[in-house]
């Protein structure tokens, strides 16, 4: 009930303010998706340090890193295939399943690798190789690229 001589909102005034509601949910949009990247990205690269420390421990277990067959299970679990270690003191990493990168598929393992002993690698929020920004791959020896 409007009483004589109240006045509401003009149309022109309402859409002002849904305007500028929009362009501030935008930005705020654009600033969040921005740090979900990098959050991804430094989620990935903790990941891949963690299981260089635990192919380093199984390492010096047993005298050499576990074979492409054995893959990364064999930081949780006792290989059963390929070259059977002597003195597998696992599990090696804290969790007990095979770790899934930031975008929930299983990080890749090489060995031996094509630039260190072993390449441990995820291939960024696209899922193929190469790419930039988000969809970058991010590997064991790009992270030491980018920390010089």
């Amino acid at each position: 009930m409007i009483l004589k001589g109240e006045k509401g909102f003009t149309l022109l005034e309402i859409m002002v303010v849904v305007i500028i509601i929009g362009l501030l949910a935008t930005m705020v949009a654009i600033n969040v998706v921005a740090k979900k990247c990098d959050a991804e990205r430094r989620i990935a690269m903790v990941d891949i340090r963690a299981l260089e420390d635990s192919l380093e421990l199984y390492k010096l277990d047993n005298h050499s890193y576990p074979d492409m067959e054995q893959g990364i299970k064999a930081l949780i679990e006792t290989p059963s295939t390929g070259q059977i270690p002597c003195c597998w003191n696992g599990p090696y990493l804290k969790k007990r399943d095979v770790p899934k990168d930031p975008w929930s598929r299983p990080y890749l393992y090489r060995y031996p690798g094509s630039q260190s002993d072993y390449d441990i690698i995820t291939l960024g929020e696209d899922g193929v190789t190469g790419g930039a920004k988000c969809d970058a791959d991010i590997t064991n020896f790009t992270i030491e690229e980018e920390s010089r």
